[in-house]
């Protein structure tokens, strides 16, 4: 008895302190949220009135390059890449002067034009303040990582106001197939704080539920399923050019600030070859697409070049929300093509696309009911792990561990960094893909035997 009533005073003890804790962090976040959002729409709105402001590119990529290099380097490319490799590396240690850099040069690339997202410098803010809570408090190294994941979740919730999927993206994020149990209390508590304070400050969310959702049909589960496969390539497409985009951006060895130039000379270039559509947020594209109106078939192709541009040559900010103008763009083609409901195929291929290039389904499909309504659930959390397994073993985020093989035909090395895994095919008799060969093996033997009777 003795036993087991000290172990409910610890537990009680635990939850009381790690709610207090979570709730602190996700004040913080949330209020550092709202105050990222709302320069960010000023100075938006600022460059908005100037004609053909993405001209400002190349001098905005390089103050946001000059500021990263010599103020912070943890603060350049996406944000959420560079909290999980602190987690991972350094036990969440984040310089604080990070949280002012990461803002302004995200602000200056966003306002200018460059192709990147909002989520990732709210979680590196989140993440940073966090890491900094963690040290006044002289918290271990198992604790500051806890309150630096609260700190993703937070970070994540309030900008898009889905508390839910953001608190569950905080701890699926760093680990391919598991995810961290012990930080889901605090997890959920700094999401919800975070998001709710924001709403109190006047942050304004989108949310788009699905109306007139076709009948369930076995041909339309089909599609579903088409769907997946394809929204798992198209994240693979993603992940390799922005790979792509490193590995040139690594090749030009000039000076940081002077890639930023060049990089948005590059950008101004595109669009003016092009199309503006691809530069920025993108969120009208987004909300259009999802409205089922008609955007160009290979605007998804378009779309992750800029971004690379964006994030490898001299810009900051994060990949979320460009992910979800490539998912809504692909389901939109995808719809055109097979003839099926633009809206709902467009919100689906908006969470696969993060389910696949971030291997986060769980938070994935949490998010397609928190954005578009429960009535979408059956078909977007289909969608969403087959586009996780199509995938296969990369990420937008290279410093997620591996923590599962996603076939049992693939040798993987588990336990190491996603961007070092090399995988192999590992022959089986008794997998599909064994049966098939077999099948085959026998159908040349029975035709090489007919050949020779002749």
């Amino acid at each position: 008895m003795r036993r087991g009533m000290a172990e409910q005073t610890v537990m009680f003890v635990s939850v009381l302190k790690w709610f207090l804790l979570a709730t602190a962090v996700g004040a913080i976040v949330g209020a550092s949220t709202s105050f990222f959002l709302r320069l960010l729409d000023a100075t938006s709105a600022a460059t908005a009135r100037i004609s053909l402001s993405y001209l400002l590119l190349p001098a905005a990529l390089f103050v946001s390059a000059l500021l990263v290099r010599y103020l912070a380097p943890d603060a350049q490319g996406h944000g959420t890449e560079k909290v999980i490799e602190a987690i991972h590396r350094k036990s969440g240690r984040i310089p604080i002067q990070v949280v002012p850099v990461k803002l302004a040069a995200t602000v200056i690339t966003l306002a200018a034009g460059g192709s990147a997202g909002k989520e990732g410098p709210c979680a590196q803010i989140g993440a940073g303040l966090s890491s900094f809570f963690a040290t006044l408090l002289r918290f271990d190294d198992r604790d500051r990582v806890k309150l630096v994941v609260c700190g993703i979740s937070a970070g994540f919730a309030s900008v898009f106001g889905t508390p839910i999927a953001g608190s569950i993206f905080g701890v699926e994020v760093l680990f391919v197939g598991s995810m961290m149990y012990s930080v889901l209390l605090p997890s959920f508590v700094a999401g919800i704080t975070a998001y709710q304070v924001s709403a109190a400050l006047g942050v304004g969310y989108f949310q788009s539920p699905i109306g007139a959702m076709p009948p369930f049909s076995e041909s339309l589960m089909l599609t579903v399923v088409a769907a997946g496969v394809f929204f798992g390539l198209c994240s693979v497409l993603l992940i390799e050019i922005l790979k792509l985009g490193a590995a040139a951006s690594k090749r030009c060895r000039i000076w940081s600030p002077a890639k930023g130039l060049l990089g948005g000379g590059l950008l101004a270039g595109l669009a003016l070859a092009f199309s503006p559509l691809y530069l920025g947020l993108g969120i009208p594209a987004i909300e259009a697409a999802l409205r089922g109106e008609t955007t160009p078939w290979y605007a998804f192709l378009l779309k992750p070049i800029f971004t690379s541009v964006t994030l490898n040559f001299g810009g900051s900010g994060g990949i979320v929300t460009p992910i979800f103008f490539i998912g809504s763009a692909a389901g939109s083609t995808f719809a055109q093509v097979f003839h099926q409901s633009a809206p709902l195929f467009a919100s689906i291929g908006l969470v696969s696309l993060l389910a696949g290039a971030a291997n986060t389904p769980i938070a994935a499909s949490i998010l397609s009911v928190e954005l578009f309504g429960p009535a979408i659930a059956p078909y977007a959390t289909v969608a969403c792990v087959i586009s996780f397994l199509m995938t296969g073993h990369r990420s937008v985020y290279p410093s997620q561990i591996l923590s599962l093989a996603k076939s049992s035909s693939l040798d993987v090395k588990l336990g190491q960094e996603i961007d070092a895994v090399q995988t192999s095919y590992r022959p089986r008799e008794k997998s599909a893909l064994g049966v098939l060969r077999a099948a085959a093996s026998a159908l040349r033997r029975w035709t090489s035997r007919g050949d020779g009777a002749d």
